[in-house]
């Protein structure tokens, strides 16, 4: 673990003025964060959001470093913006977007230093109802361009989801989840270290567009 951080740090000097990265612990553990999480999207559904550390005060905070209580993994869908449908502020998430909400090399990196050097605790996978991306998948026929890698990534969760009796497209969301899920418990060597250690836990989540709630994927 040792040489990681050294990488880490040598990354974090270069890429961000010296000092105002410190490395951080966060306040909340993985429960309590999540449990943040699932109350801010409540306050989310029912129109009593507080809009939190959004103010110039926390700006000036900021300014000075980071320190995330979750990194949100999650679809590049216009209709699903972590930080208003968990009511959270700034600096609050950490939050890496996909179409899918698929994680490649460089999004494993930066979910590994929010880990490594933010001292995040929970990683939550988001995907969505009547996702565009597993719609595509599911679809099939020819993509243009690079969206046809896109789909070649979550078709192995619509040959999973074709086994399940229900509603294709949304079985596929799921499946989804719970492979990009399984893909970051056992991407190596940071993130299946801390799991090891229990000082991190992935958990997949599903955002329903109809009336905005998050409920936990099992």
């Amino acid at each position: 673990m040792k040489k990681y951080k050294a990488v880490f740090f040598l990354i974090a000097s270069i890429l961000f003025v010296s000092g105002a990265y410190a490395q951080h612990e966060t306040k909340l553990n993985a429960d309590k964060s999540l449990k943040e999480l699932i109350a801010g999207n409540e306050r989310f559904a029912a129109a009593k959001m507080i809009h939190g550390n959004q103010s110039a005060e926390r700006k000036n905070e900021l300014a000075k470093g980071q320190h995330p209580f979750a990194v949100i993994v999650s679809c590049s869908d216009s209709r699903v913006p972590p930080e208003i449908v968990f009511d959270q502020g700034l600096g609050d998430l950490f939050v890496i977007r996909s179409a899918g909400n698929l994680v490649d090399d460089i999004g494993l990196g930066s979910i590994e230093y929010a880990v490594e050097h933010l001292g995040v605790q929970l990683i939550v996978v988001l995907g969505h109802e009547r996702c565009g991306a597993v719609s595509a998948a599911v679809q099939g026929g020819e993509a243009p361009g690079h969206i046809a890698k896109l789909i070649e990534e979550i078709k192995p969760a619509v040959k999973m989801a074709k086994k399940e009796p229900g509603n294709l497209i949304e079985n596929a969301v799921i499946s989804n989840i719970n492979l990009v899920v399984k893909q970051l418990l056992n991407s190596e060597p940071v993130l299946k270290e801390f799991i090891h250690e229990n000082k991190l836990k992935i958990v997949g989540a599903r955002y329903d567009l109809d009336d905005g709630t998050v409920s936990i994927v099992k």
